[in-house]
């Protein structure tokens, strides 16, 4: 993993929807880096996603919430979305259970 990695303490008070909003946006940026065909770009956003992935593992083992599998269910599905050969099947349906997330904590913030 290259030397990014995301402010533990500060990532802790976001919500769990905030987290899986901002993961949703280093997801998207892999999915659109391998659409055109930018290796390195897609390695980078993969490796982004993956401190988030754990960074929000983390937090929730600490909290002993049970949405850990759900969490570590998405990085599986991410990481097997790139390597194992399922990219043009599930690329828009990873990007659309992340975009939940992004839309309710938006909306949090609106309300």
């Amino acid at each position: 993993m290259g030397s990014y990695q995301v402010d533990r303490e500060q990532w802790a008070r976001l919500s769990i929807n905030e987290q899986m909003g901002n993961i949703g946006s280093e997801v998207g940026r892999a999915i659109k880096a391998r659409r055109a065909g930018k290796e390195g770009r897609v390695q980078g956003a993969i490796d982004r996603a993956l401190d988030l992935f754990d960074a929000t593992t983390e937090v929730l083992v600490a909290r002993k919430s049970y949405r850990v599998r759900e969490v570590l269910r998405a990085r599986e599905e991410f990481l097997r979305l790139f390597y194992d050969g399922t990219f043009d099947d599930d690329a828009d349906n990873i990007e659309r259970y992340f975009m939940w997330f992004a839309c309710a904590a938006r909306a949090r913030h609106a309300a």
